[in-house]
C-alpha cells in the first residue's frame, strides 16, 4: 500500500493533465485521425460483432459516429475475411471502454494507462537513486510533448511503455528476491507485449532472456519454467493466430512491402541514418521535442564511470544500480533499434518521437540518475522540455 501512497499523486497530476488536453480538444486529441479509426473501427467490430472481421463495418461505414473523413480498408480479404494489421491486444484493450463510453472511454482509459506508465517509472528510477529525483525525472518526461501527443492517441506505444515498464519492474524484483508471483506477472507482461505491437517482441525478448538467467541463477527452476513457458506459449499463440487471420508471423505481413517495408539485409541497413533522426530530426527528434530526455545519455556515462572505475567494490549496492541501469538500457536499445532498421516508417507528424514513445518510461527512470548527478543542467532542460509542451499545445 505505501508503493500506491507513493505513487497516487504522480498518477492524479499525470491523468488530470492528460484528461484535460483531451477535453480541451488540443494535440493528437482534437480529432480522430484516420489510424485511430481503424483500431476504433476494430473495436466497434469486436463489441458489436465479436469478432475482427470488418466487412460489415465498411458496408455500414460504421466510423462515421467518431470519424468524419472517407475509410478506406488497409488490405484485403484474407479467407473471406477483411482484417487489418493492428494489434489484436490493443483492440481487445479498449473494446470495454470503447463499449461503454465510446471514443471518451478510450481516451480516458488510455491516459490512466499513460499515467500509470510514469508512475512506473518513478519506481524503476527508485532502483537507481533515491527520492525526489525519480518522481520529478518521470514528472518531466510525463509532460513532455512525445508523452502528451501518447497519452491523448488512440495508439498502443504508451500501453506498450507502460507495460514494459511494469515487466522491467517486476523482473528487477525477482533479481533480489525471486518470488514465483512477481516471476510470473513479468512473464505475463512480457507475453502480451507482442499483441499489443508486434515492434515491441525485441524488448520483450531482453526482458524474458534477463528473468530467465536471474531466476536460473537464484536457482529457482521450476518458476523460470513456468515464466518461460507462459511466454513461449503466448508466442506460439501469436504466431498461430496471425498466420491464420493475416497470413504471416505478424499483423503487417498484409501491407504491402512486408512486415517492415524493406527487403534483404542491404535496405534495411540503409536506414542507418534514423540513428540520428529518431533523436534529432526537427518533426520526429526526441531531443528536440524532450530535452530532459539527454539526462538519459548522462545515466549511461555514469554507468560507464562506475564500471570503469569499479565503484561496486567499494559503494554498498552500487551493483545494483549498475544491473538495473544496463537492464533498463537494453530494452532501450531494442526499441531504438526496431524503430531504427525495422519500422516501415518513422514519420511523427501525428505526434513527435512517436517510434520511441514505448521507451519513455525507462528513459525517465534513466534520467533520475542524470538529474541527481546533474541537477542545475537538468533543471535548465525540465523548464526547455515543459516549454516546449507549453509552446506545442499552444499552437496545435
Amino acid at each position: 500500500m505505501s508503493a500506491v501512497r507513493r505513487a497516487l499523486p504522480l498518477w492524479l497530476a499525470l491523468a488530470t493533465v492528460y484528461t484535460l488536453v483531451w477535453a480541451i480538444g488540443i494535440g493528437p486529441a482534437a480529432d480522430v485521425s484516420a489510424p485511430e479509426a481503424h483500431r476504433l473501427l476494430g473495436a466497434e467490430s469486436l463489441v458489436s460483432d465479436g469478432d475482427l472481421d470488418l466487412t460489415d463495418e465498411f458496408a455500414t461505414r460504421a466510423w462515421r459516429d467518431f470519424y468524419d473523413g472517407p475509410l478506406r480498408p488497409v488490405a484485403g480479404l484474407t479467407d473471406g475475411r477483411l482484417v487489418e494489421p493492428s494489434g489484436l491486444g490493443f483492440e481487445l484493450l479498449i473494446a470495454p471502454a470503447y463499449a461503454v463510453g465510446g471514443v471518451t472511454g478510450v481516451r480516458l482509459l488510455l491516459g490512466a494507462i499513460a499515467a500509470l506508465a510514469f508512475c512506473l517509472a518513478a519506481a524503476l528510477g527508485r532502483r537507481l537513486v533515491p527520492e525526489p529525483w525519480p518522481t520529478r525525472a518521470a514528472l518531466v518526461v510525463g509532460l513532455s510533448p512525445p508523452a502528451l501527443g501518447a497519452a491523448a492517441a488512440v495508439s498502443p506505444e504508451m500501453v506498450g511503455g507502460a507495460a514494459l515498464a511494469g515487466a522491467a519492474l517486476l523482473a528487477l524484483g525477482v533479481r533480489e528476491r525471486p518470488r514465483t508471483s512477481a516471476a510470473f506477472g513479468s512473464a505475463a507482461l512480457v507475453a502480451a507485449l507482442p499483441w499489443l505491437a508486434a515492434k515491441l517482441v525485441a524488448p520483450a525478448v531482453v526482458i524474458a532472456a534477463a528473468l530467465t538467467r536471474w531466476l536460473r541463477r537464484r536457482q529457482r527452476g521450476v518458476a523460470g519454467f513456468v515464466a518461460l513457458e507462459v511466454a513461449l506459449t503466448s508466442a506460439v499463440v501469436y504466431v498461430t493466430v496471425n498466420d491464420r487471420l493475416f497470413g504471416g508471423l505478424t499483423p503487417h505481413d498484409l501491407a504491402g512491402g512486408g512486415p517492415t517495408g524493406a527487403s534483404g539485409a542491404a535496405e534495411h541497413l540503409e536506414r542507418a541514418p534514423r540513428l540520428v533522426t529518431l533523436w534529432l530530426d526537427p518533426g520526429d527528434g526526441l531531443l528536440l521535442w524532450a530535452p530532459f530526455v539527454a539526462l538519459a545519455f548522462v545515466a549511461l556515462w555514469l554507468l560507464w564511470r562506475s564500471r570503469k572505475e569499479r565503484l561496486a567494490v567499494a559503494v554498498l549496492d552500487q551493483v545494483d544500480v549498475e544491473v538495473a541501469a544496463a537492464f533498463l538500457a537494453l530494452i532501450t536499445a531494442a526499441v531504438v533499434l526496431v524503430a531504427t532498421f525495422l519500422a516501415p516508417s518513422i514519420d511523427g507528424a501525428w505526434y513527435p518521437a512517436r517510434q520511441l514513445v514505448p521507451a519513455l518510461p525507462l528513459l525517465a527512470a534513466l534520467c533520475a540518475w542524470g538529474l541527481r548527478f546533474a541537477p542545475r543542467a537538468g533543471a535548465v532542460l525540465a523548464a526547455l522540455t515543459l516549454a516546449a509542451s507549453a509552446v506545442a499545445l499552444a499552437t496545435a
